[in-house]
């Protein structure tokens, strides 16, 4: 049809523009620069005429048209590491997206390689959910991130350790002082090593601290790089299946160790609904994953590519459950953010509560 109305506008102008020429005076003729400029007005006038009269009104229109597809009202970003099992599990069996399909939420994942990255997301905004171990935020809010605490899970001091290679002469975590530790900076572990060095009498100090990120710490240990490794599982069974790691010294006693499901002030304040929506699925996940540890350990080491027989060992020394923020949990980070503020590993003082949701 456009063809044609192009063809008709050239034709309507070019008569009139042959009638204009035959009877107006060649002082009052039109230059080509305006004759082309009246064309213009002509042609807009014509389509806008033609689009009128062929476009359906609302009373006209088919009543089997398909309607136009509803547009997303929200999204909710979450950010994940593979070895976060409930979070990992949960994008896995696909069931927040059906939860939150039928209020045309739609959900993104973002994997990240540690917990201070996610949290740096988090903190620019990129990400509105994440989860970390418990030292992480301790660092992001002392940095000024406005995270709020969410829920928690009590994943305990066995599942986190200092470990030492099976020739090394090492024996207790008294012997480490001037050696070269490895540890991820900001992570769960940071704390362990602190307080264990503090019960065998040294301070933070006395050791060299090596900050390596899992992937590169593992080579510098094995390679003897480090004399010593402060890892969590299920990198720290697979380290001790596969290479006869000793565990110099585990969490349990001077570590809670805990997992926390982070959001942030802006988006627990504007979407509780979604929050509560996204906290209700990993509570429903982790209860399924507490009583079928196997089918978890398959499931990780097709995630993490690492052998089961290491998954299944790190399944027994965890603790499954996502629980709302409670005063003890409260305490206890209080507790890591006045150690590392004396320590000056943060910058300022922190109050934890004020990055508790209270929803």
């Amino acid at each position: 049809m456009w063809r044609w109305f192009d063809s008709l506008t050239v034709k309507l102008f070019s008569g009139a523009s042959r009638c204009y020429q035959a009877m107006t005076p060649s002082r009052m003729r039109l230059s080509p620069t305006r004759r082309f400029f009246l064309l213009m007005v002509v042609s807009l006038g014509l389509s806008l005429a033609v689009a009128a009269c062929t476009a359906p009104s609302a009373t006209n229109r088919p009543t089997n048209a398909p309607a136009a597809p509803a547009a997303t009202n929200s999204v909710v970003r979450i950010g994940y590491q593979k070895s976060a099992t409930a979070l990992n599990l949960l994008k896995s069996r696909g069931d927040l997206e059906k939860r939150l399909q039928s209020e045309e939420t739609t959900v993104e994942w973002n994997e990240f390689a540690a917990g201070p990255q996610m949290l740096e997301a988090l903190n620019v905004g990129s990400i509105d959910f994440a989860y970390t171990g418990e030292t992480p935020p301790v660092f992001a809010q002392a940095a000024g991130a406005p995270l709020a605490y969410v829920a928690y899970e009590p994943l305990g001091g066995a599942a986190e350790a200092i470990l030492v290679r099976k020739d090394s002469p090492i024996q207790s975590v008294a012997d480490l002082k001037g050696k070269r530790v490895a540890l991820n900076k900001g992570s769960n572990v940071h704390y362990l090593l602190v307080k264990a060095l503090e019960e065998a009498g040294l301070s933070y100090t006395d050791v060299q601290t090596v900050f390596l990120p899992p992937g590169d710490a593992r080579p510098a240990f094995e390679q003897g790089g480090v004399d010593a490794w402060v890892i969590w599982d299920p990198f720290f069974a697979a380290t001790e299946k596969a290479l006869g790691a000793r565990v110099l010294r585990d969490g349990k006693g001077i570590v809670a160790n805990h997992g926390f499901f982070l959001s942030t002030q802006k988006f627990t304040s504007e979407q509780p609904a979604l929050v509560k929506a996204v906290v209700d699925e990993l509570t429903k996940v982790s209860d399924w994953a507490k009583g079928n540890a196997n089918e978890v350990a398959q499931f990780l080491s097709a995630e993490l590519k690492i052998d089961k027989a290491s998954l299944d060992l790190a399944e027994t020394r965890r603790g499954y459950g996502v629980k709302p923020i409670d005063s003890q949990v409260v305490n206890g980070q209080q507790q890591i953010a006045d150690t590392f503020y004396k320590l000056k590993l943060i910058p300022k003082s922190i109050n934890i509560n004020d990055a508790v949701w209270k929803g």
